[in-house]
């Protein structure tokens, strides 16, 4: 066994490779002795992945607190973790409490086992060797496998030299912080197809989707639905950390509505084993099941990510950033089309955040989000005005990504509580201006307490992100499950009600030219509908949508419309929607459920009417092929050979300008008639799906009578 040095320090990385600060709150209050430990290694531990394997790691209480916690050891049940560590204990009597927990990203952590480590049995001034077995006090017979440790429990003599050495320590916790977060190059997966998968549904096919694991990081393909060749065609990007690239980890699995999902088998790919820089197409083979994968994997380095102090960072260098500036210039537009540019943010402070604490203060930190890039501050311990002066450099994939600095409260025991978020469109970053932001709640649609002060600067090649426009856009791997909301359901179904009236607002105002409402406007609309019709050439559909592009833009540059005030018009709109959900909720909390019902009750009824409509008119569109009403399908056929031959005889434009002149005639002709749409009107009297079934007639069973059967 090996032995603990005289000079042991305070260790500072945790589970996933964040800073473990040791604060006032965390540690017991100097007392009149020092426990060095040394965590050595497990034995046997427990199995919680799917794999057969775990990715442990240790936390150690003292009392209610957590005083330390190891880093994670991925997938193995033997782990060697040799971390050093000291604590000062002033009660004896109280044993220090040791947990061994399984580390899930994104999900709780599963337990592994636990023991006691009682320190008044222990000797002073001598190295002792120990081993815990780990014990579940829900399975008091399972073998959970074991711990071995070295630990010294030795008078306070030197504590206060600790200490010292622990705060110079912390100082260098945000380096240790950014190493655990930069990742060293990127792996581009194209999921492309599986073959010959292993059926697991009663009809012999399967409904099955792809899980990745790399790391930390997962991915989950679509499902498709109903084959044993399914064709996935999908791209995503995921981070490497280490230095040898890592094992990619795949299962295969079969979706089941309403149970759990069929697992149909895995396979692993080590990327070390890949050449950097190119695209390797893969086949691979699926252990546990049958079948194989199809895939291409390209293995490329990160070219600008980093964390850095206010006072040194990239684009402050005068050679550096003319070097970037080069790198994303026109004349190398079409080289590494992909690294479309960098985004460099710095975080500055923020005041007047939310307290989270029960003490009235926060513990804040800062997340950096830019599409599935996410990097992180360091903590700042007890304040609601913290200042954090780091600069982060991300690569820029797409240009309309949109770059969101999140604000949340460290809590050891538990998940961190939000505190609030912003979000910024890349192209509406003004290069090297200081902005506060007020923060936002979780939904983005409010703010919440405290403003947040950021500069950030974008440097990008314009004809790669025009060209990047027209491809797809990379999709969030990690999103928030829907919920159903009462508040967000009237907000959908007012943006759509707004959209839909919009149009029938034009549908109505180009009808009152054809009613001649206005004489001066319908004349006006005559001339201009006979002028296009007679005029008109393909090229001017698209010419007109770039005058109209253009007139905008002359607005805008006039200075007689600005963007900001229709910014301020949606805004304001968005603020009286809210109020109105909110004073909704409040009358609804005073009126009772049942009324909280019908408020529910009229929305989905408005939801289900408009369905029903669109169902109905296209069912009964295919009724007419299907001859559901034989006499309605002869007639279609008759009026679609009269306008194949009126198409065929008549050039299109003299068939639009007689359509039209109708319909501006027609109340001057007849000022009594009752405008309709014969196209609609015809439709109307073909039933939908629902109808058939209303009328299709029950066939009567003739049953014979007992004596007639004998």
């Amino acid at each position: 066994m090996s032995q603990l040095s005289p000079d042991l320090g305070l260790h500072d990385v945790n589970a996933g490779g964040h800073d473990t600060v040791y604060t006032q709150s965390m540690l017991p209050s100097p007392g009149m002795y020092k426990l060095d430990i040394l965590l050595k290694r497990g034995h046997n531990l427990a199995i919680r992945d799917r794999g057969g394997t775990s990715d442990p790691y240790v936390k150690f209480k003292l009392g209610k607190k957590e005083v330390f916690r190891s880093k994670v050891i991925y997938k193995n049940l033997n782990p060697v973790w040799d971390e050093r560590f000291c604590l000062p204990i002033d009660n004896l009597h109280e044993p220090l409490y040791i947990k061994v927990f399984d580390y899930d990203f994104g999900c709780h952590d599963d337990f592994m086992g636990s023991a006691y480590l009682y320190l008044d049995s222990l000797e002073l001034r001598r190295f002792l060797d120990v081993r815990l077995d780990l014990l579940d006090s829900q399975c008091p017979m399972q073998d959970l496998g074991f711990l071995e440790l070295a630990i010294m429990l030795s008078p306070k003599d030197g504590w206060d030299r600790e200490v010292v050495r622990q705060q110079q320590q912390s100082q260098r916790l945000s380096e240790v912080h950014k190493k655990s977060q930069l990742w060293r190059s990127m792996v581009s997966i194209s999921l492309i197809e599986g073959r010959d998968l292993i059926p697991m549904d009663q009809n012999g096919l399967s409904d099955p989707y792809v899980k990745f694991k790399l790391g930390n990081e997962k991915y989950k393909s679509k499902t498709m639905s109903k084959t044993l060749n399914p064709q996935w065609r999908e791209h995503f990007d995921l981070h490497v950390f280490d230095e040898d690239g890592g094992v990619l980890e795949i299962s295969v699995w079969d979706k089941d509505t309403g149970r759990r999902d069929d697992f149909m088998g895995r396979c692993a790919l080590d990327l070390s084993a890949l050449s950097r820089e190119q695209t390797h197409k893969l086949e691979l083979d699926l252990e546990d099941g049958q079948g194989q994968l199809m895939l291409l994997v390209t293995l490329t380095a990160s070219a600008a990510v980093s964390i850095s102090d206010l006072s040194i960072h990239l684009l402050d260098d005068p050679h550096e950033c003319q070097q970037i500036l080069n790198k994303y210039s026109l004349l190398r537009s079409f080289c590494n089309l992909s690294d479309i540019g960098i985004v460099q943010v710095k975080i500055l402070r923020a005041e007047g955040l939310m307290a989270a604490d029960v003490t009235g203060k926060s513990d804040p930190f800062c997340v950096i989000e830019l599409c599935n890039d996410r990097l992180q501050t360091h903590t700042v311990y007890k304040n609601l005005n913290p200042e954090w002066n780091k600069v982060f450099t991300l690569n820029v994939k797409d240009i309309h990504s949109v770059l969101e600095v999140s604000v949340y409260d460290e809590d050891r025991d538990k998940n961190a509580d939000f505190l609030g978020k912003v979000a910024i469109p890349l192209l509406n970053i003004h290069n090297g201006e200081q902005k506060a932001y007020i923060l936002k709640n979780k939904e983005m649609t409010g703010p919440t307490k405290g403003v947040i002060f950021l500069e950030a600067d974008v440097i990008y090649n314009s004809v790669k992100a025009s060209l990047r426009t027209f491809e797809t856009p990379e999709q969030k791997y990690i999103g928030e499950e829907s919920k159903v909301s009462k508040q967000l359901l009237l907000q959908n179904f007012n943006r759509v009600k707004r959209c839909i009236m919009f149009l029938i607002n034009m549908g109505s105002y180009i009808n009152s030219c054809f009613e001649w409402e206005s004489p001066r406007r319908s004349i006006c609309a005559f001339l201009a509908f006979v002028l296009v019709v007679w005029n008109l050439e393909l090229y001017m559909v698209p010419l007109s949508l770039l005058l109209f592009l253009g007139w905008n833009y002359f607005l805008l540059a006039s200075g007689k419309e600005t963007r900001e005030g229709s910014v301020v018009t949606m805004e304001d709109l968005l603020e009286s929607e809210d109020e109105e959900c909110e004073k909704d909720e409040k009358d609804s909390d005073k009126k009772g459920f049942m009324d909280k019902l019908y408020a529910i009750q009229d929305v989905c009824i408005s939801v289900q009417t408009a369905l029903d409509e669109v169902a109905s008119y296209g069912e009964r569109i295919k009724n007419i092929f299907n001859w559901t009403v034989p006499f309605l399908s002869w007639l279609a056929i008759a009026a679609l050979c009269v306008a194949s031959l009126l198409v065929y005889l008549i050039p299109l434009r003299y068939i639009v300008l007689v359509w039209g002149i109708n319909k501006f005639t027609k109340k001057l002709r007849n000022p009594y008639l009752i405008d309709n749409n014969e196209l609609l009107d015809f439709l109307s009297r073909v039933p939908s799906d629902v109808q058939v079934v209303q009328y299709k007639e029950l066939k009567t069973e003739h049953r014979q009578s007992p004596n007639k059967r004998k």
